[in-house]
């Protein structure tokens, strides 16, 4: 045995180690050993100096790094670089062992031993990464292990009055990385606090109390669990609001306490009641939350009612701090999951700070608590030597579900036990879950690749499709990986999406239809998005320019590019319309049919509150302008409950002329721990005006068409002359206002969703969306940029001229293609307005979807300001529209785009009515458009930049400066999907290639 064999050794730790307990608020004496710490970083664990650890040794000529932090992150690359894998080992797979290049950092600091009177201290780690081993004034105190895990050390010998010298050596890789193959950086250092804790004499060790209630008689009861020597009895229990006060003289009178009644905690009404223990010689402070958890049958419960999570999966990341932790962010965090409906957190893939959990039991979730457990590198192995199924590292398995459970125990918003993700299956992973359902009868146990359902409670996928969720949910079709007594066996278990939509840059898609299944099937229990937020670090470019970095800015051997900026919340903490799509899609309350009598059915999807916290609104606009606004009259509607709400006659008063849309939302009354009053948590919105067959524009045919005879070409309309190449026939000007266009483009800048390759495409034809090899078949943008859609260009054919009419034929292609797009354009003056109808005919033999059908014009640069009457607020696409509502919005032109972590399609606003270009001082442009026989209409982009340069760039600060702006006219674009990690662009959503024909007409301000 050398002196690193810990490094690479099976063992969950050793030492002075102290048994898993809880994270308690105690009066006991404590002392942050956080701020500046003396740092060196090694090259290898083999030629770390042990001669460090000697009380005496000079360190002056080390650096100083923060504690908490990662060394990684700190230095500007001095300390080495952040390193993103998803699913590869950034080391090679051969357990348990590393390689000898492996950074082990050292870190010295002393302190002042405070005059406390205990009889014990403990120096505890709330996280760190990877493995540590400790001294304290050259002792060694012992080897601590699983990264995102607290651990306590009985340092009561070692320390001495006065100075005492800290030391802690961190190394990089061990033997326990391979069980922390979580998506995320690897990131090593002491990243979360660093504590001495006093243990007086009589103190409380450990308590676990868990308040049940229950639903049927209101009563709720205390069980009490209490770790502490004889001499700390009695310990007397209080909960001053429920005039509880009872001791216990010996552990053997501790016994259940029953309340009477008692309000129970949800996430929706998370009620807590703060209750004291003393003992002898400490106090202790918990918040109770009542609440029992069940399944019945194939039914998750909390307080006998159905639980659907309409969740986020939450890592812990920062773009400067990493996974050090700053509890105001994480605050900020949680309040704007709660604005956009989220009711529920799944810690992926790792406990979380402790305080996340304090901070979920006072705001309000359901919380999913994970294990530190993920060994996903090794399905590169087909699994072989998966530790899963390995009996030499039980141990380090039953340790971290161990500390998982003993330290969360006491939180009410933890209602199930996750024994961690994509880590196969095996012996270990039963023997985790035989362990919890032995130490917690209260919580089920959950593993979704538990494919069978042989050693959980909760049947659980990631990304199946919506034909294979609804098989899951009803009574009958095959389940995957399952034979028939197997399938059986999951079928009666509560079914959850752990992971269901990968909200990568733009998008995700079909939100709305997987919450229809869980509407319709009860035994689905809604899911969870990955993830919450785009884990970018903060980086720069050697001249200064700061940017977001991912996989591959650091120099990784191995990475995963952009893979981990997969967040419905940007790294600068900005909302992405995906966030507001999915707070549509979760809403609480749902605004159903609108029947012809004005009646409208209104239904409480809440778990278990009623409606009396909301106001009612209804208002009436006609052509975006405000005519009515009035209170609803809403009965208090109890938990699943539907009234239908007769609405007042002046907001069903439609307009003669124009569009007249009634709008209802729900929003505060008052204010809430996590919104103001008037915070909007649902909405609604119906068209009132009457149904009438659309008048569609047509193109007056051009008498005697005939070629220009001069060099520049004009055609005019209510003082807006527009003028034209006579060779091309392209618009050369509007007004006084230089412009190019229109041109035809079928390209988009790539979403990550078109780039993905987790799945097959619906595009293949067949029903395993697959190439036929079992292999994922081509991507959407590997399909459309094999066909050169990404680089077409324009021949005119023929530029024809008549009376107060323009006429252009042209063919778009691309290079060694046979495929093409006759394309028409058609100039002419309609009730004095200048007016363009587009026409596209595809040639036969197209065999794929397109992105965008539409025209560009190139624009500019002061035009910098939009205004429209249509959709909006925010970008919205074929199945990603839920949140967006008609009505008149203004934006700056860089509002009107996200700037996504990889530039790529944004900004697309559909069903324009009109829209008015302005330069910050004045409007300078105004254009409508005119629906066709079904009602549609074209949508708008107004962009800094050209699809292809969206395409181009790796990341956001590497898009050029333009000497135009570009407005997009597109009559469709394709949907987005989930792609990147999920489901493709559903065929009901995708765009095909057919004739289509918009019309666009212009006119000054």
């Amino acid at each position: 045995m050398t002196a690193t064999s810990y490094v690479e050794d099976f063992t969950p730790g050793s030492g002075r180690r102290l048994p898993a307990r809880s994270w308690l608020h105690s009066d006991a004496p404590r002392l942050s050993l956080n701020g500046d710490w003396r740092f060196k970083l090694w090259p290898s664990h083999k030629v770390a100096d042990d001669a460090v650890a000697e009380p005496d040794f000079d360190d002056a000529d080390w650096d100083l790094l923060p504690v908490p932090s990662h060394w990684v992150l700190k230095g500007d690359g001095a300390y080495g670089r952040p390193a993103y894998t998803n699913v590869q080992y950034p080391f090679p797979i051969d357990p348990p062992f590393v390689p000898d290049e492996n950074p082990t950092g050292d870190h010295r600091r002393t302190f002042e031993l405070p005059d406390w009177d205990t009889e014990r201290v403990a120096l505890r780690f709330d996280g760190v990464e990877s493995v540590y081993r400790v001294w304290l004034n050259g002792t060694e105190i012992g080897i601590g292990k699983g990264s995102r895990l607290a651990q306590e050390f009985d340092v009561t010998d070692a320390l001495r009055p006065g100075e005492n010298v800290l030391v802690v050596r961190v190394h990089q890789w061990s033997s326990m990385s391979y069980l922390e193959d979580q998506d995320q950086w690897w990131l090593p250092g002491i990243f979360r606090d660093v504590t001495l804790v006093g243990r007086p004499a009589g103190g409380i060790d450990d308590v676990w109390v868990s308040a049940e209630f229950d639903h049927e008689s209101g009563k709720g009861t205390i069980t009490t669990e209490i770790t502490a020597p004889d001499a700390a009895y009695p310990v007397t229990v209080t909960i001053p609001e429920l005039q509880v006060e009872v001791s216990w003289s010996s552990a053997a009178d501790v016994e259940p306490i029953i309340i009477d009644s008692v309000e129970p905690w949800s996430a929706e009404s998370p009620r807590l009641y703060e209750a004291q223990l003393t003992s002898t010689g400490e106090q202790v402070t918990l918040r109770l939350g009542f609440r029992t958890v069940k399944i019945n049958g194939d039914i998750f419960t909390v307080n006998g009612r159905r639980v659907v999570f309409h969740g986020m999966n939450r890592h812990e990341t920062h773009p400067v701090r990493g996974r050090a932790f700053d509890e105001a962010h994480a605050r900020a965090d949680m309040i704007l999951m709660k604005q956009h409906n989220v009711n529920a957190i799944r810690t992926s893939h790792y406990p979380p700070h402790p305080r996340v959990l304090d901070l979920a039991d006072e705001l309000g979730f359901w919380v999913i608590d994970e294990c530190d457990l993920e060994t996903h590198g090794f399905a590169y192995l087909d699994w072989v030597g998966n530790p899963s199924d390995d009996p030499r590292w039980e141990s380090a398995y039953l340790d971290r579900i161990e500390r998982t459970v003993e330290r969360d125990k006491n939180h009410p918003s933890v209602i199930i036990w996750s024994l961690g993700n994509e880590s196969g299956t095996g012996r270990n992973l039963a023997a985790m879950s035989q362990w919890v359902h032995g130490r917690d009868t209260g919580r089920p146990v959950h593993y979704e690749g538990d494919y069978t359902g042989a050693y959980t409670d909760v049947y659980s996928r990631m990304y199946s499709n919506l034909i294979e969720t609804a098989n899951i949910g009803g009574e009958s079709g095959a389940v995957l990986n399952c034979g028939p007594a197997e399938g059986q066996r999951v079928r009666s278990k509560p079914f959850l999406l752990c992971e269901y939509a990968h909200a990568m840059g733009n998008g995700p898609g079909a939100l709305s239809e997987y919450d229809a299944l869980t509407e319709t099937y009860p035994r689905l229990h809604g899911g969870f998005i990955w993830e919450w937020r785009d884990h970018g670090l903060l980086t720069h470019t050697e001249d200064g320019t700061e940017f977001y970095g991912y996989g591959g800015d650091f120099g990784e051997v191995v990475h995963d590019g952009n893979f981990v900026m997969d967040g419905m919340v940007l790294p600068d903490d900005t909302p992405t319309p995906g966030l507001a799509e999915f707070a549509q899609v979760s809403q609480p309350i749902r605004f159903g049919d609108l029947a012809d009598d004005g009646t409208l059915q209104i239904r409480n999807r809440y778990h278990s509150v009623g409606s009396d916290h909301l106001r009612f609104v209804a208002v009436l606009e006609v052509d975006g302008d405000l005519v009515q606004e009035s209170d609803l009259e809403v009965p208090p509607l109890a938990a699943g409950q539907t009234v239908a709400v007769s609405l007042p006659k002046a907001v069903l008063a439609a307009a003669e002329d124009g569009e007249s849309w009634l709008s209802v939302r729900a929003e505060l009354s008052d204010d809430s721990p996590w919104a103001p009053a008037g915070h909007v948590v649902a909405r609604g919105q119906y068209e009132l005006t009457p149904v009438q067959r659309p008048a569609v524009l047509a193109a007056p045919r051009v008498p005697n068409p005939a070629a220009p005879t001069t060099a520049t070409l004009t055609l005019g309309a209510a003082g807006l002359e527009a003028a034209f190449d006579a060779v091309t026939g392209g618009l050369t000007r509007l007004g006084s206002m230089t412009v190019a266009g229109p041109r035809l483009e079928l390209w988009r800048g790539p979403t990550d969703n078109d780039r993905g390759g987790s799945g097959g495409s619906y595009e293949l034809g067949d029903p395993d969306l697959t190439d036929g090899q079992g292999m994922p078949g081509p991507t959407s943008e590997q399909r459309w940029r094999q066909r050169g859609l990404d680089r077409l260009v324009h021949r005119t054919k023929e530029v024809l001229v008549g009376d107060q009419a323009l006429v252009v034929h042209t063919r778009v292609s691309a290079a060694n293609s046979g495929r093409h797009v006759e394309t028409s354009y058609r100039w002419f003056v309609h009730d004095g307005r200048l007016a363009l109808r587009v026409d596209v005919a595809p040639s036969p033999g197209w065999d794929c979807t397109w992105p965008r059908v539409g025209v560009r014009f190139d624009l500019p640069t002061e035009v910098s300001q939009a205004t429209w009457f249509g959709s909006g607020p925010n970008e919205a696409y074929a199945d990603s529209r839920a949140a967006a509502r008609v009505g008149r919005f203004q934006a700056g032109i860089d509002e009107l785009s996200v700037r996504y972590s990889r530039p790529q399609e944004t900004g697309h606003r559909p069903e324009l009515r009109w829209l008015e270009l302005g330069d910050g001082n004045k409007a300078v442009l105004r254009l409508s458009t005119t629906a066709d026989r079904t009602g549609h209409r074209p949508g708008f982009t107004l962009s800094r930049h050209t699809p292809q340069q969206l395409d181009r760039a790796p990341h956001p600060h590497e898009l050029p400066r333009n000497e135009n702006v570009y407005l997009f006219i597109d009559d469709a674009q394709h949907g987005l999907g989930s792609r990147a990690c999920g489901l493709d662009v559903l065929p009901e959503h995708a765009l095909w290639p057919g004739a289509r024909s918009f019309t666009v007409l212009f006119e000054t301000p």
